[in-house]
């Protein structure tokens, strides 16, 4: 029989009740329209007719409680399931605190979300008839309690995926989980500064999925609208609800004997009451932020230009992760020296023979 089911993705809203909501001036995200953003979409796709909506992590702003209960309680009201992870910014020590959740509280709170009966960060759901999701923890903490910089997979989470996968044999897996697997940006596994949305032992995960077929992986982190590609696997990472261009994925997935692919389209909140004009308000927020961050991606390597040579080209670049995070980038700026230019091409949406590749937005990935 034909499969077909769609869904959809809401990655990283960073949900903040207006009380929470606590200010820095070099903040990117734009927590402000985190809960009016999301009942827009939800508005949206309300006419879809979706079998369910998955949530790669950063539910909340930093954890808090009220955020969490907020969200759990707006999930619950669906006329579909709906299925998390979670991601940095919901777990922030292993102790928590008295405003903060532990592993143990986000479990117990998500229960109708994913994790059922499991006592672990981690679960295994059938989503539609005979086809199955994998929801991975990649949060972990060291002896103190504090928060890994990059995400990390323990012994024990690998273990069980590898059993689950054999017991779940061959039928349809997908998999989400919230640091990125696969790389979204050149050199990112290398790079300080994108080593930190990466899962640190991405390669242990890769050797135990490649017996099975998990052709499809979701994550979230990094903020930016992005499909990266293996053999037989395509990584699906979905911009940040409070962040440029406030995006959100409906996928449509279809196998049968001949073929077997995923169409996706993207859309974006584009319109907020005190946000008219949400994309140019929010592209400019982070336009006014990026002086800091594209500072430090100037002057560590490859690049390595002095403080005083990223102080003169730091301006060209104030919409660049702008143009990133909306996905499909196309550079150029051919008016800045060509060692600069020459990498700031590889951040273009191209194959690896560079060729133009826009798939990031809208594709139909077939495998």
């Amino acid at each position: 029989m034909p499969l077909n089911f769609r869904f959809a993705i809401i990655s990283d809203p960073h949900i903040a009740l207006p009380e929470t909501i606590w200010n820095n001036a070099h903040r990117f995200h734009l927590v402000e329209v985190s809960i009016p953003a999301f009942e827009s979409i939800l508005e949206e796709l309300a006419s879809l007719e979706l079998d369910f909506l998955l949530l790669p992590g950063d539910l909340t702003q930093h954890g808090e409680f009220q955020n969490h209960r907020w969200l759990v309680e707006r999930l619950s009201q669906l006329p579909y399931p709906a299925y998390v992870v979670p991601g940095n910014h919901d777990v922030i020590t292993a102790q928590g605190s008295d405003r903060q959740v532990t592993m143990a509280q986000f479990i117990e709170l998500y229960r109708k979300f994913g994790y059922g009966d499991s006592e672990h960060p981690y679960y295994c759901q059938e989503i539609v008839p005979g086809v199955w999701l994998i929801g991975l923890n990649s949060i972990a903490f060291d002896d103190e309690g504090n928060q890994l910089h990059s995400g990390f997979l323990d012994t024990e989470q690998l273990d069980w995926l590898s059993e689950t996968l054999t017991q779940l044999g061959d039928v349809p897996i997908l998999l989400m989980l919230h640091h990125n697997v696969l790389e979204h940006l050149p050199g990112q596994s290398r790079h300080g500064m994108g080593q930190r949305y990466m899962l640190s032992n991405a390669k242990e995960l890769l050797n135990r999925l490649h017996p099975a077929d998990v052709p499809l992986i979701f994550t979230g982190h990094l903020h930016v609208q992005d499909i990266a590609q293996a053999p037989g696997m395509y990584e699906i990472t979905t911009g940040s609800l409070v962040s440029y261009p406030h995006p959100y994925r409906v996928l449509q997935f279809h196998q049968d004997k001949q073929e077997r692919y995923v169409q996706v389209e993207s859309g974006r909140v584009r319109s907020l009451p005190g946000w008219e004009n949400l994309p140019h308000q929010s592209r400019e927020w982070m336009g006014d932020r990026s002086h800091h961050f594209m500072t430090r991606f100037l002057t560590e390597p490859p690049l390595s230009l002095s403080p005083a040579e990223a102080e003169e080209w730091v301006g060209e670049l104030r919409y660049f992760w702008a143009d990133i995070s909306e996905g499909d980038a196309q550079f150029d700026f051919d008016h800045l020296p060509e060692t600069i230019r020459k990498h700031l091409r590889r951040f273009s949406a191209v194959d690896a023979e560079g060729n133009t590749l826009l798939i990031d937005n809208h594709a139909r990935l077939e495998w």
